[in-house]
């Protein structure tokens, strides 16, 4: 199981892990365009996350801005706002209040079933699939940290499909899986380790 405390901080906890993962996704597309669909695509599940708030400039500016905070300001693509300046940043950004709700699976928890309400009113189009995909690779990771046994890609298609209520409906094909890596701890280990090469070192005087 990979544990929280094993992965690096997050400069903008409240949008959690799963939000900075696909920013992260966003960095390694090598195509610009399909990198900028990306970050549109991001832009607007950050705004679906914050129904509450209304829809304006100021609201606007603040995601572009949390946006290349999250990307350590290496995210290359056409911004519609001029962002902040990397060295102006003296004060941490305001955080953006986060609405609270029921999980229906918590291994998945809140904010995959928030990302699959908003996918679900997309229209059909390639926001659409990015979106999806970028979805059912984070379902993936998030089941494969809960269960270390790994899970097979058809479940987290079907979970997907389910968790819509059926109005999302693909195919394992229609989806590039990315394998995750799952660590474990090895911390005793290496104590364990440290400990007996002092006795032997010990020893050995």
């Amino acid at each position: 199981m990979e544990y929280n405390t094993q992965q690096r901080r997050l400069p903008l906890p409240e949008y959690g892990r799963s939000v900075q993962n696909m920013v992260d996704h966003a960095l390694t597309i090598e195509d610009r365009e399909e990198r900028q669909i990306c970050a549109n695509t991001i832009i607007k599940i950050m705004k679906g996350m914050f129904p509450q708030l209304k829809d304006n400039a100021e609201l606007n500016q603040r995601l572009w801005d949390h946006l290349a905070i999250m990307s350590n300001f290496k995210l290359d693509i056409d911004y519609p706002v001029e962002i902040v300046k990397k060295e102006s940043l003296n004060v941490k950004p305001d955080r953006v209040p986060y609405p609270q709700s029921k999980l229906k699976y918590r291994h998945y928890g809140r904010f995959v079933q928030d990302l699959i309400n908003v996918a679900a009113g997309y229209e059909e189009g390639e926001e659409k699939r990015q979106l999806i995909n970028l979805i059912a690779n984070q379902m993936k990771k998030d089941y494969q940290n809960w269960n270390k046994d790994g899970v097979d890609n058809q479940r987290i298609i079907d979970d997907l499909c389910e968790l819509s209520d059926g109005k999302i409906k693909i195919t394992v094909d229609d989806v590039k899986m990315v394998d995750h890596r799952v660590f474990t701890q090895r911390r005793r280990q290496t104590n364990n380790n440290n400990q007996q090469q002092k006795r032997k070192n010990n020893n050995d005087k």
